[in-house]
């Protein structure tokens, strides 16, 4: 039998679970399909309700794994199938040419000379990179990496003129690895629920309505904008902005689940905006505030925010001014049971939380439920899910569902090791 667990995702679930296994003596494979580790905490600006950075909480676990020499960190890394029992599993790994090799040192000389750019997947789409790019400014590894898809290669070879470590390869070619593991954690994340299926906010077609996820990267100093907040279509400062929750959440239509998140989400954004404009007007449109327990004096706190208005009701559309590019919310107040429309500079949509699962699900038999999340009863024993591939959770609660899935894991080799 394999004593090795395996780690599927290495955002804030699979550093967690990958390293509270290996602290208590196991071998752990952990595997990621993006270039850097820390998923979506990476993008974040701020925590909320204590508004601090992320990196400093990545970097405690990034330095954790980098003293561990029982955990195996590799990049670039999909899962194409598992086969076998708990206990003794066969999984084939799929590797994504990086295209700069282990003897980079982050110097950047390669996409200064490089001529290629590309839509920056990082931030969202709000600005270009370069097709040698260093993923973000506390990435880890810190390595650059070349996009193969709009690379020109050996045509251009730029890139690998100026490297002085001989790091570029640009030959490097994608390859399959099959491994063993005794027992597999699944932590591949979530997604923004997909803006274009929200036809009734416009579907990705207005430049000025963006997701909560893109206005964090706005308000980060390592941002497109430097932490700047303003509108995408002329990078004018906002006079107004409205904040629509539960934008493809608690809907039948969409994903039925409440997304845990995003209501603390907007309150802290909505202090982004007072930070940099005190006198914007701030609308936050909503269902429900859902902030519970200790997070409640948060909500309390905006709520006595000058110029921060709460209404009650679900926006039913946002329509476009042609004139000026603003969004023009429609909805129905609650209180007033009155329908009206109301003009803003900028719209931010609480997009649902939707599960990596439910558009890549994973290659062995799982069950799943409506929306996409694993079921609370896995069909395949020793693989366990960890963080938002089971339910929607913030920071906090991700960690604590992590550490149980590496006990999980733990008992799953120790069960067969036994038997």
């Amino acid at each position: 039998m394999n004593n090795s667990i395996l780690v599927v995702g290495a955002g804030m679930a699979g550093l967690t679970a990958a390293i509270e296994a290996a602290e208590v003596g196991y071998e752990v494979i952990l595997v990621e399909k993006n270039p850097y580790f820390g998923g979506k905490v990476t993008q974040l600006n701020e925590y909320f309700p204590k508004l601090c950075p992320p990196n400093c909480g990545l970097e405690i676990n990034f330095r954790r794994i980098k003293s561990n020499p029982k955990i195996k960190c590799y990049t670039m890394a999909t899962v194409e199938n598992i086969s076998g029992q708990e206990g003794d599993f066969d999984v084939t790994l799929k590797f994504a040419p990086r295209l700069i090799n282990e003897n980079c040192t982050a110097c950047g000389k390669c996409a200064e000379v490089c001529p290629v750019e590309r839509v920056n997947d990082f931030n969202f789409g709000l600005d270009k990179n370069k097709a040698a790019y260093l993923p973000h400014k506390f990435a880890f590894p810190m390595k650059y990496v070349i996009d193969g898809s709009v690379c020109q290669g050996s045509a251009c070879g730029k890139c690998a003129e100026v490297c002085d470590y001989d790091a570029i390869e640009l030959g490097m070619q994608e390859k399959n690895v099959t491994i063993k593991a005794g027992s597999i954690i699944w932590a591949t994340g979530w997604n923004s629920y997909d803006l274009t299926r929200l036809s009734n906010y416009g579907g990705g077609r207005y430049p000025n309505v963006i997701t909560n996820l893109m206005m964090e990267r706005m308000a980060s100093l390592t941002g497109p904008t430097q932490g700047r907040i303003v509108r995408p279509s002329d990078g004018q400062e906002p006079k107004s902005i409205a904040f629509v929750q539960c934008a493809g959440s608690r809907d039948e239509n969409h994903i039925k689940a409440c997304s845990n998140v995003c209501c603390l989400a907007s309150l802290k954004q909505s202090t982004y905006v007072r930070a940099q404009y005190p006198n914007a007007k701030i609308v936050i449109y909503y269902i429900d505030i859902r902030a519970r327990g200790k997070y409640e004096d948060f909500y309390v706190k905006v709520q006595e925010e000058t110029n921060v208005t709460f209404i009650k009701g679900k926006p039913g559309e946002i329509k476009e001014n042609p004139l000026n590019g603003n969004p023009v919310v429609v909805v129905e107040d609650q209180a007033t049971q009155k329908v009206g429309e109301e003009e803003f500079d900028l719209v931010v949509l609480a997009t649902g939380m939707a599960p990596a699962t439910r558009d890549a699900a994973i290659p062995a038999g799982m069950a799943y439920d409506e929306d996409g999340f694993i079921a609370s009863e896995s069909s395949t024993p020793g693989i366990h899910g960890a963080g938002c591939v089971n339910k929607p959770l913030e920071v906090a609660s991700t960690v604590q569902d992590a550490t149980a899935a590496a006990l999980k894991a733990i008992q799953s080799v120790r069960r067969q090791n036994n038997g």
